[in-house]
């Protein structure tokens, strides 16, 4: 005879599974919006069935059905997806990093405008074409002077803000590096509580995705190749080990540039940083530098006109046409006044501003050559930082020297004040050709290494636009391939509103109709046990 109650257990059974499938989606529900959730699903299957019961194995074809059960509860994700995004964050880390110091670049070099180094070296080239109009005026060299002055702020400034640039760069290292720290300490963690929890043999859901989250936010910083072991997640940087199971380890600043070096480091946020430090910006920086010195002391070619007077000690640097020899050879000029005029126009070559400032005279009586136009604040070199007008001639702009032309014979020789050879030689050298002997590089590319001051000024502005249309491009590729990744990712294992109402109203009629079936048989059993057996009381 079969069990009266098989129904009741069917029943019970049935609104257990429903209530559980009930409760998961309103986890999902709940967590829809939740960075990195994936939605769950109950697993239901049918109940072992039974033999038709009796005293002997039945005839009847099949089985009976015992109702429905749920095996377990898991999240919808697909490792393929997470792996494929993982890969591209890392170099949309890189790019975006870059495209961000670029960005900055182009902010500090601040070209083309009103307010660049171009503008203030165009005025201090116009300072010297109005004092050659009048050499004579106090007005003229003050000019000259405040226009000299404002061209030093502007290598000295955009100099500094390249070197803040460098150390904020710095800084965020040690910062990505703390913050690597921080996310494989909690993923270790993370393995442990999975697999403490999974050995007894639940799906740790939610456990799972907070470490997927974490570990999709560490790609973005560094590279990193993921693999799932019965201890956790094994997760390491080319051939340096972060997370392995329940242990990590910790990086530095300088454990990440000596990966970097090793290949290790390859993609991600701090190598683009550390590529932006010592590419960027050191590449900006050394071209900056070799501008100013150029300005202050690089090779030009010029031409003094006939009868200009040469100082008395000097020495210049004249053409040998000898194209298997030394291009130049030095000729020094000295002795009475007539020994050091020139009585024909002299191609020389000279250094820079400075060389040639040494060629003219002051109007000091006797007369005095004309001293170093720029100099260092500190050590030999002129650099964008040390860049500086000469404290002579800061304290006094009579120093400035325009002419080229003396009088009268020593003791007594004096510089003819109206003559102005010296300011107009100044003011056109701008146009001169000029010996980039450091001209700095950009991912390997040598910049111009000969060219007007103006032709090297462009080739920097021109470089860093480029750079930066180029950077500013794999972003926005990058990003784009992130995202289609990611979309793709959330169609697997996102929450939809819709889907999870539709289930609930399928799970809730499912659960009604099981509570109806319990309560067909409550009936049922009401009359057998109540209202039968009864005739003859």
């Amino acid at each position: 005879m079969r069990s009266t109650f098989t129904g009741i257990e069917i029943s019970k059974r049935a609104l257990f599974t429903q209530q559980a499938a009930l409760t998961t989606t309103g986890h999902n529900i709940s967590n829809a919006n939740t960075p990195g959730y994936s939605r769950q699903v109950v697993n239901m299957v049918a109940s072992r069935p039974l033999e038709y019961p009796g005293m002997m194995r039945s005839n009847v074809p099949g089985q009976m059905g015992q109702g429905v059960e749920f095996t377990s509860i898991t999240r919808i994700r697909e490792k393929f997806l997470d792996d494929q995004f993982r890969n591209e964050n890392k170099q949309f880390g890189n790019y975006s990093i870059q495209n961000d110091t670029l960005d900055k670049l182009q902010a500090i070099v601040n070209e083309p405008t009103d307010t660049g180094i171009r503008s203030v070296l165009d005025k201090f080239w116009k300072s010297w074409t109005d004092l050659a109009k009048d050499p004579e005026n106090v007005s003229g060299r003050k000019l000259v002077r405040e226009s000299a002055n404002a061209l030093a702020d502007a290598f000295n400034a955009t100099s500094k803000q390249l070197s803040d640039l460098s150390n904020d760069l710095t800084s965020n290292i040690d910062v990505k590096a703390n913050q690597i720290n921080s996310l494989t300490s909690t993923i270790s963690s993370l393995n442990n509580e999975i697999f403490r929890i999974e050995g007894l043999g639940d799906h740790a859901n939610d456990l799972r995705d907070q470490r997927d989250l974490l570990t999709d936010q560490l790609s973005k910083i560094v590279n990193i190749s993921v693999v799932e072991t019965p201890q956790g997640y094994t997760i390491n940087m080319g051939n340096t080990n972060l997370v392995t199971g329940q242990d990590e380890t910790a990086v530095t600043a300088a454990t990440l540039a000596t990966a970097m070096n090793s290949g290790d480091l390859n993609s991600g946020e701090v190598y683009g940083m550390i590529v932006s430090r010592d590419r960027y910006v050191v590449d900006y920086q050394q071209q900056l530098d070799t501008l100013a010195n150029s300005i202050a002391n690089g090779q030009v070619q010029i031409t003094i006109p006939a009868g200009s007077v040469i100082p008395d000690g000097s020495v210049l640097m004249v053409p040998t046409n000898n194209p298997t020899g030394p291009a130049y050879t030095p000729v020094t000029y000295s002795g009475p006044v007539a020994n050091r005029t020139l009585a024909s126009d002299l191609t020389v070559m000279v250094q820079g501003i400075n060389g040639l400032h040494k060629l003219g005279y002051t109007f000091a009586t006797p007369a005095a050559k004309g001293v170093d136009f720029f100099t260092a604040k500190t050590g030999a070199t002129v650099t964008a930082a040390t860049f500086q007008l000469n404290p002579v001639i800061a304290n006094d702009p009579n120093t400035i020297a325009t002419s080229m032309r003396t009088t009268g014979t020593a003791p007594n020789e004096t510089a003819v004040k109206g003559n102005n050879t010296l300011a107009l030689l100044i003011s056109q050298i701008k146009d001169s050709k000029f010996t980039f002997n450091n001209g700095g590089t950009t991912n390997g590319a040598p910049s111009i290494m000969n060219g007007t001051l103006d032709d090297y000024f462009r080739s920097i502005v021109g470089q860093l636009g480029v750079q930066a249309q180029t950077t500013s491009r794999q972003t926005d590729n990058q990003k784009a391939m992130v995202d289609q990744i990611e979309d793709r990712r959330q169609s697997v294992s996102g929450v939809s509103l819709d889907e999870e109402m539709s289930n609930m109203i399928k799970f809730q009629h499912a659960y009604g109709a099981a509570s109806r079936f319990m309560t067909t048989f409550d009936q049922v059993l009401d009359r057998l046990i109540n209202n039968t057996g009864v005739v003859g009381r």
